[in-house]
């Protein structure tokens, strides 16, 4: 499924999917257990009222028992036999038996009634003489019963599911079973019911409307969702078919449409376009550079081919220190050329700790043909060591006095410091004619030569203080130029300390 849409669609249908089955199953359960609930509660009242009755000692046959089509009653005793049930009950499941007809009671014992005595009244009287009397009274104490009242067990009934048929019709029932003990002793235990039909006619309609609204919801959310995300990835549409575009034209300078909201589609948009600048200024600068290359070789080469032409030709007129002068300034510019590539490529320096007190000294010693002699303050309190490469660093300080050099009236001064805040400052000055304000960035770009501000010669390409400040930056480090207190121009490099 390729389709954002698609996908969102499937995916938040298939979410709320879940949520609304998760939730109708909870509910059904919740809703089945309180109907429940109160189906055992509705069976428990009809219980204790039977098991009240038996506790005051009313006959089986004499039982009331209210609702008796929606509450079946069943009474067994202790060995399971059914001692009374309702009178429309028919057949039961699910109380311990499925008897239903009850079992006649058991009959008095022998001697045991009050009629005996009175068909043997005269036996009486005899008793009475030959001193009969305890056995008439044992025979009295068993068929008269102590007075007193039974009583209903007060725990929680327990309940049970079945199904019951009184007067032809089947149902299932909710059973409480509660137990009573009779005046005589008996324990009997009362099976009432209460009917389901509510909560089974309940649970199945919420069940149904369920099974035909949860379709419905789902096509619904599967529809807006879908509606709602073409709507919103509509301008991302916009953004791609204007890429494909400008991929098409390689034109550089179209922009992406950007939307009026402010989501991230927009912010999407505005990002593209700012890579789009970024990467038309990046293939503008390139495109200068390559030209601007092309123009500072063809001069040096142009030359060169010249003097070798005429040497040829005539070899009295070759100007061989100026074929050798050509030769090295077209190698420095080639070195130049490839160290820039190289940094453009991302190419990191190396994690060498150098000293740029030292190195400083060893730069400016090396300089014995310039025309004005270089200052060099560095304090006694070094090492001033920073991390990086000592090649690349050394490449930075020839750049910067040979930049100096080149503007110098007369004098030129190299000082190396510890920064305020950690790092090393290398600061070269100049008593030149300085850099104007407005021209202090852009002396940075490669091939840039400010012929009103500086005397140009025929050494420089317009790359050292490009190359120096590249270097500095890959470095960690920044280059800044500024006013010098003499007037000419004064060149700061920082650089973080190696610790």
């Amino acid at each position: 499924m390729r389709s954002v849409r698609a996908r969102a669609a499937l995916g938040a249908t298939v979410v709320v999917a879940l949520a609304l089955i998760g939730a109708g199953l909870s509910v059904l359960l919740v809703l089945r257990a309180n109907l429940t609930d109160q189906a055992g509660l509705q069976a428990e009242v009809v219980a204790r009222e039977v098991a009240g009755q038996l506790a005051l000692d009313v006959p089986y046959d004499r039982l009331e028992m209210r609702d008796e089509e929606d509450h079946p009653v069943q009474v067994t005793d202790e060995d399971g036999r059914v001692v009374a049930v309702s009178e429309d009950l028919r057949a039961i499941s699910g109380t311990g038996t499925d008897r239903i007809t009850p079992v006649p009671a058991p009959a008095p014992a022998a001697g045991t009634s009050g009629s005996g005595s009175d068909d043997n009244g005269g036996d009486d009287g005899s008793d009475d003489d030959n001193g009969g009397d305890d056995g008439s009274d044992d025979d009295d104490s068993h068929a008269t019963p102590a007075p007193g009242r039974g009583e209903v067990d007060s725990d929680e009934p327990d309940f049970t599911n079945g199904t019951a048929n009184v007067d032809g019709e089947t149902a299932d029932y909710r059973f409480a079973s509660l137990r009573a003990t009779t005046p005589a002793g008996v324990t009997l235990t009362v099976h009432a019911g209460a009917p389901l039909a509510a909560e089974q006619e309940a649970v199945g309609t919420v069940r149904g409307a369920m099974l035909i609204g949860l379709p419905l919801l789902l096509l619904v959310v599967a529809g807006v969702t879908w509606l709602v995300t073409r709507r919103a990835l509509r301008p991302v549409e916009g953004i791609r078919r204007e890429m494909a575009a400008i991929t098409a034209s390689e034109d550089l300078s179209r922009r992406v449409p950007e939307p009026g909201s402010r989501d991230e589609v927009a912010r999407l948009a505005r990002t593209t376009n700012e890579t789009l600048t970024a990467l038309e200024a990046s293939v503008d600068r390139q495109r200068r550079f390559v030209a601007d290359a092309s123009h500072e070789l063809r001069s040096p080469i142009a030359s060169l081919r010249t003097q070798l032409e005429v040497g040829a030709a005539h070899p009295e007129l070759l100007d061989l220190p100026g074929a050798v002068a050509d030769t090295v300034r077209l190698q420095a510019l080639a070195a130049d050329l490839l160290l820039l590539a190289r940094l453009d490529a991302g190419e990191r320096p190396g994690r060498t700790v150098v000293d740029l007190g030292a190195l400083v000294r060893e730069e400016v010693s090396q300089r014995t043909g310039d025309r004005i002699a270089v200052t060099v303050s560095v304090p006694d309190s070094g090492p001033f060591e920073v991390a990086g490469s000592r090649g690349q660093l050394a490449r930075v300080i020839g750049n910067l006095l040979d930049n100096a050099e080149r503007h110098a009236r007369s004098a030129v001064t190299v000082s190396v410091r510890a920064a305020e805040r950690g790092g090393v400052v290398v600061a070269v000055t100049d008593d030149g004619a300085g850099v104007p304000p407005d021209e202090r960035e852009r002396i940075f770009e490669r091939f840039v030569r400010l012929d009103d501000a500086r005397t140009r010669d025929d050494g420089g390409a317009g790359l050292g203080l490009a190359i120096a400040r590249d270097v500095a930056v890959r470095h960690g480090g920044r280059l800044t130029v500024d006013g010098a207190r003499e007037g000419g121009a004064r060149f700061e490099l920082r650089l973080p300390g190696a610790g």
